[in-house]
């Protein structure tokens, strides 16, 4: 389905709501309304495919496609199954031997990538990013040479900024992409540290962010072993003083720099800076 105006909608789309037997919808209620602006009729019998009926339902609509019934799978925007319910029916569907295609349309992962300015011939979709677990889960992603598209809510999106700030870097290049091909669109590119602070007032709308992968400049030839540890070391608090644990601050430093993890953690350790409470546990 388009994921903002309606005029995106393909002409292969208004014809499948039209004359599809059976479509599966995330919301039927918004199905309604997505056909009233399309000025189609949904003709077929309509039912709710959402999370939490998206395994039992499968088993329902996969009996309909192995008795030779045709069956339309939308959800409120984009396409089904990138953040949104649908594998479980493809995968069904493709254990059981039923055809099945799709009906290409707008997507805001590849929307906000191009518009984003940063490399798109190699990128990742990591989705919505963990409500638990945030920092450990961006710290392994530090070293991604990748541009990287996540999706956020507005309320969550200062705080993800900040994290990605304090994991990545602040100077990590990025783009906040909201409300992509509707009438308020807006992208807003910037460093890390400088979109969080931006993302401290109030942002409203459906929000695609992309982000610049990892540069990995391999420590200067010949630099004094002392002077690098000092650098290091300075790298690990300042990481450190934004938020992260030492074991994470340690493994966001070894990917921006492209030292050995070994060579910053002890850095860090033999560091005359290092607090006098700081322990080790977090590196067991």
């Amino acid at each position: 389905m388009p994921i903002g105006r309606a005029e995106d909608a393909s002409p292969r789309l208004r014809a499948a709501l039209a004359e599809t037997p059976v479509v599966a919808a995330e919301d039927t209620r918004r199905l309604y309304q997505a056909a009233r602006r399309l000025d189609v009729r949904v003709a077929g019998r309509v039912v709710s495919y959402f999370d939490a009926n998206e395994r039992r339902r499968a088993e329902e609509l996969v009996a309909e496609l192995t008795a030779g019934t045709d069956v339309l799978v939308v959800t409120d925007a984009g396409m089904p199954g990138v953040s949104d319910p649908g594998y479980r029916l493809v995968a069904a569907a493709v254990e059981a031997g039923v055809p099945v295609t799709a009906l290409p349309g707008p997507s805001a992962v590849t929307t906000a990538l191009v518009l984003s300015g940063l490399p798109s011939d190699r990128f990742c979709f990591e989705g919505f990013p963990p409500r638990k677990g945030l920092e450990g889960r961006l710290a392994e992603l530090a070293a991604e040479r990748r541009t990287m598209v996540f999706f956020e809510s507005p309320h969550r999106l200062a705080a993800t900024l900040r994290a990605m700030a304090g994991a990545f870097g602040g100077e990590r290049p990025a783009a906040v992409c909201r409300e992509l091909t509707k009438t308020y669109e807006e992208v807003r590119r910037g460093p890390l540290a400088e979109l969080a602070e931006w993302a401290q007032g109030q942002v409203r709308g459906e929000i695609t962010l992309v982000v610049g992968g990892a540069q990995r400049p391999a420590p200067a030839a010949g630099q004094d072993p002392a002077e690098l540890a000092a650098e290091l070391a300075e790298a690990v608090a300042r990481r450190q003083a934004e938020g992260l644990s030492r074991k994470d601050a340690v493994a966001a430093v070894a990917a921006d720099t492209g030292a050995p993890r070994r060579l910053v953690y002890d850095a860090a350790h033999r560091s005359p800076a290092r607090a006098p409470d700081d322990t080790d546990r977090a590196d067991q």
